[in-house]
C-alpha cells in the first residue's frame, strides 16, 4: 500500500509514519507534505496513492480546498482535533477519520475498515465535503436564568462554561453567572470549536475571554479569564495541553 501523509506539524507527521509502519512494514510513505499548496502539486504531478492520510487544519487552510483544485476519488482517512466539529460531515459521506493525537489501535481500525470497503469503495465527490463542513450551523446565544429572571447571552459575550454536579452555568465576560438547561456534551456539539474548547470536565473555555495562559505544575497549562473568581481555578491537565496548543494557533 502507498500512502501520502499531509501533517504540518513534524512530531506528528512522524509519528503518524511510524505508527503506519508498525502496523504493516510492507507499506510504502511516498510523500510526507505539509501544506494544501504542496499537496495539491504533489497530486498533480505524481500517480495517487492508496491511501491518503489528510489532516484538517493546514497552515495555509483547511485541507478540503485540495478538493477544489484537483480530481481526487481514492480513499482518504481524515485525522482532527476537533470532533464535534467533524465527525457529522465524515459519517455522511462514509470517510473515516481518526482524533488526535492519533494512536495504533484508531490507525489499524480506520485501515482495517478502509480494507474492509475496498471492494465496494465508490468514487466520491470530495468536492461536496465542503459545502456540508460550511453549513454546520452553532449556537448564536443562550437563554440563561437568574432566579425567576431568563436572560439572552450572544455566544460572543461568554467568557466560559462551568459544570457543577448536573448544574451547567454560563459566565459572561463581566463575571455574570447564568444557569443554563443544557449538558457540557451538548454544549460541545453546540459551540463553533474554533472558538471553544474544554478545558477538562468542567470547564469549556472561549478563546477570546483567555488573557493569560502559564505553565503549572505536572506539565499542565493554568489560564487567566475574563469573568473567572480568584478563587476559580482553570487547569488544562497535561493530556490536553497539545490539543490545546494546536486549538490556540489554529
Amino acid at each position: 500500500m502507498k500512502v501520502v501523509i499531509v501533517e504540518d506539524e513534524k512530531l506528528a507527521a512522524e509519528r503518524i509514519q511510524t505508527l503506519l509502519l508498525e502496523y504493516d512494514p510492507t507499506i510504502t510513505i511516498t510523500a510526507r507534505l505539509e501544506s494544501i499548496e504542496q499537496t495539491v502539486k504533489y497530486l498533480k504531478e505524481h500517480t495517487h496513492p492508496d491511501l491518503l492520510l489528510l489532516d484538517i487544519h493546514l497552515s495555509d487552510g483547511q485541507s478540503f480546498e485540495i478538493f477544489n483544485q484537483i480530481n481526487y476519488n481514492k480513499p482518504v482517512i481524515f485525522t482532527t482535533a476537533y470532533d464535534q466539529y467533524a465527525l457529522e460531515a465524515f459519517k455522511m459521506f462514509s470517510i473515516d477519520y481518526i482524533l488526535k493525537p492519533v494512536t495504533q489501535e484508531a490507525l489499524a481500525k480506520a485501515i482495517n475498515k478502509l480494507k474492509s470497503l475496498s471492494a465496494s469503495f465508490s468514487h466520491i465527490d470530495f468536492k461536496n465535503l465542503q459545502p456540508a463542513w460550511e453549513q454546520r450551523k452553532y449556537k448564536k446565544r443562550f437563554l440563561g436564568k437568574v432566579g425567576q429572571r431568563l436572560f439572552f447571552i450572544d455566544v460572543v459575550n461568554i467568557a466560559f462554561f462551568q459544570a457543577d454536579n448536573k448544574i451547567v452555568c454560563l459566565i459572561d465576560k463581566e463575571g455574570n453567572r447564568y444557569i443554563v438547561d443544557t449538558t457540557m456534551e451538548k454544549l460541545e456539539a453546540q459551540l463553533d470549536p474554533h472558538y471553544f474548547f474544554r478545558l477538562n470536565r468542567r470547564h469549556i473555555i472561549n478563546i477570546e475571554s483567555i488573557e493569560q495562559v502559564k505553565p503549572y505544575y505536572n506539565s499542565r497549562l493554568k489560564l487567566s479569564v475574563l469573568g473567572a473568581s480568584q478563587q476559580e481555578e482553570m487547569i488544562i491537565s497535561r493530556d490536553k495541553v497539545a490539543d490545546f496548543k494546536q486549538w490556540a494557533q489554529a
